[in-house]
C-alpha cells in the first residue's frame, strides 16, 4: 500500500486532494474557460476578458438554482395557494363559530345566575312568609313564581350542558343570543300557561260569580246599617236643619273630619270612571255608612247625667231671680252635689273654670262646630287641653254660680250659638 502511494504519489496530501483534482478536470471539460468581447458603441473599443472555469460553474449553479425556485414557487402559487385560503376561510369560520359560541355560554350562565339569585330571593320570602305576614294570595304568587324560575332554570341547565357535551351544537347564527334565550324561555312559560289556561278560566268564573254574591252581600249590608244609622239620627233632623244643616252635608264633613279620638279622615274608594256601576254603588253607600258612622260618634247624642230628669226646659220662661221672662240658653237636669257628671261624645276640654252666672263650668269641643257646656259644677274633673271619650266623667254636680239649688244646667252649642238640646238629649 506504501509502496503504490510512493509510486505515484509524491506525497499524503497528494493522495488526498486526488480526487478532488480529478473531479475538476471533469468540471473544467464540461466549462473551460471562455474568452468574452464586449464592444463600446460609444468609442468602438473592443475590450476582451477572460470568463474562467469557476465564474461559469458558479454562473450554472445560479441559474439552475433560480430555475428550480420559480419552477417550485410556480407549483406552490397553482397548487397550494387555493387550499391555503381554503383552510384560512375554514380556519375564520371556526373561530367565529366559537365565538359566537362564547357569546351563547355567556348569555345562556348570566341569564342562569340571574335567575338563581332571583329564585334564592323568593325562597327566603316564602320562608319567612309567616313573620312578614303575607297574605294567601302573596304566598301563592310565590310558590307559582318559584315555579316558574325552576323550569327557566332546568331549560337553561339543559342548553348549557348542550352546548358542553354536543360538539355539533350550532350557536345562533341567525338571532341575537339574548332574544333568543328570552324567546326560548317565553315559549317555555307559554306552555306552561296553556296548560293553566282552563282552569283559570274556570277560576275566572268562579271569581266573578264570587264577586257578584260579594257586592250583593256587602250592599244588603250597608244598606241595612244605613237605615239603622239614620233611625239614630232621625230624632235630630228638625234641630239640625233649623242650624242651616242636612244630613248630606254633615256626613261629607264627618269623613273629612279627623282627630287622635276618632282617627283620620276617610279616603273614598278609588274608581275609574269607567267601573261597572254596581261597584260605584256599593262605593258610594259604603262612604254614606262610614259618615253617618262617624257623624252618631261625634256628635253630643245623650244625657250628660245618669237619671234624666229635666227640671227646666229650654227657652223663654220666668227668670227665678228677677221674676221677668228670660231666654233659658239650656236645660236643668236635676240631681244632688256630687252628682257624676258624664261626657256625651269625644272631644276635646276648651273650658274648665269660673265663668259670669255659670259659676264653675266646663266646655268640650266635639268638632264639626258642636260643644258641650256644664254650669254650676261643684267640682271639675278634667283640665283644659284634655281629650275625653264618652262616658268620661269631667265634673260633679253643684250650685255654683247664679243658681237656686243643685242641678245642672246644660247646653249644646253650634258654632259658638246655643240651640235647643232637647232633641239631642232623647234616647
Amino acid at each position: 500500500m506504501i509502496s503504490f502511494i510512493a509510486r505515484y504519489f509524491s506525497s499524503l496530501w497528494e493522495l488526498l486532494v486526488a480526487p478532488f483534482k480529478a473531479i475538476w478536470r471533469v468540471i473544467e471539460r464540461i466549462f473551460p474557460p471562455r474568452d468574452c468581447s464586449i464592444m463600446n458603441t460609444a468609442d468602438g473599443n473592443v475590450t476582451t476578458y477572460q470568463q474562467t472555469t469557476f465564474l461559469r460553474l458558479t454562473k450554472f449553479f445560479v441559474i439552475f438554482t433560480m430555475s428550480i425556485w420559480a419552477t417550485w414557487s410556480t407549483y406552490i402559487y397553482l397548487y397550494h395557494r387555493p387550499l391555503l385560503q381554503k383552510r384560512t376561510q375554514q380556519l375564520e369560520q371556526i373561530r367565529n363559530q366559537h365565538n359566537r359560541q362564547m357569546t351563547d355560554l355567556k348569555v345562556y350562565l348570566k341569564k342562569y345566575n340571574d335567575l338563581t339569585k332571583t329564585l334564592n330571593i323568593t325562597d327566603d320570602k316564602i320562608l319567612n312568609a309567616d313573620k312578614s305576614k303575607l297574605s294567601d294570595s302573596d304566598k301563592e304568587n310565590l310558590l307559582n313564581t318559584k315555579s316558574k324560575i325552576t323550569g327557566e332554570l332546568d331549560f337553561l341547565q339543559n342548553r348549557i350542558s348542550e352546548m358542553m357535551s354536543d360538539e355539533n351544537y350550532t350557536p345562533e347564527f341567525d338571532k341575537i343570543s339574548e332574544i333568543s334565550v328570552e324567546f326560548e324561555l317565553v315559549r317555555n312559560e307559554n306552555d306552561i300557561l296553556k296548560q293553566k289556561q282552563i282552569q283559570t278560566t274556570d277560576a275566572a268564573q268562579e271569581i266573578a260569580d264570587a264577586d257578584q254574591k260579594i257586592i250583593e252581600a256587602i250592599s244588603q249590608m250597608t244598606s241595612e246599617n244605613i237605615s239603622e244609622l239614620k233611625s239614630n239620627l232621625k230624632r235630630i233632623n228638625n234641630s239640625i236643619t233649623k242650624l242651616g244643616l242636612n244630613e248630606k252635608k254633615l256626613i261629607e264633613q264627618a269623613n273629612n273630619y279627623s282627630n287622635k279620638m276618632i282617627g283620620g279622615a276617610y279616603n273614598p274608594i278609588p274608581l275609574n270612571k269607567n267601573a261597572d256601576p254596581k261597584y260605584k254603588k256599593v262605593a258610594s253607600e259604603i262612604e254614606q255608612w262610614h259618615g253617618l258612622k262617624r257623624l252618631v260618634e261625634i256628635l253630643p247624642l245623650g244625657a250628660p247625667v245618669a237619671k234624666k230628669v229635666i227640671t227646666s226646659s229650654y227657652g223663654v220662661r220666668k227668670d227665678p231671680f228677677t221674676k221677668k221672662n228670660k231666654q233659658h240658653r239650656g236645660i236643668d237636669f236635676a240631681g244632688k252635689i256630687g252628682t257624676e257628671l258624664y261626657a256625651v261624645a269625644p272631644g276635646r276640654v276648651i273650658s274648665a273654670g269660673e265663668r259670669s252666672g255659670y259659676g264653675t263650668t266646663v266646655e268640650i269641643d266635639h268638632g264639626l262646630g258642636f260643644t258641650t257646656l256644664y254650669a254650676h259644677l261643684s267640682k271639675i274633673m278634667v283640665s283644659r287641653g284634655d281629650w275625653v271619650r264618652p262616658g268620661s266623667i269631667i265634673g260633679l254636680g253643684g250650685s255654683s254660680g247664679r243658681s237656686t239649688g243643685p242641678h245642672l244646667h246644660y247646653e249644646i252649642r253650634y258654632k259658638g250659638n246655643p240651640f235647643n238640646p232637647v232633641n239631642f238629649v232623647k234616647e
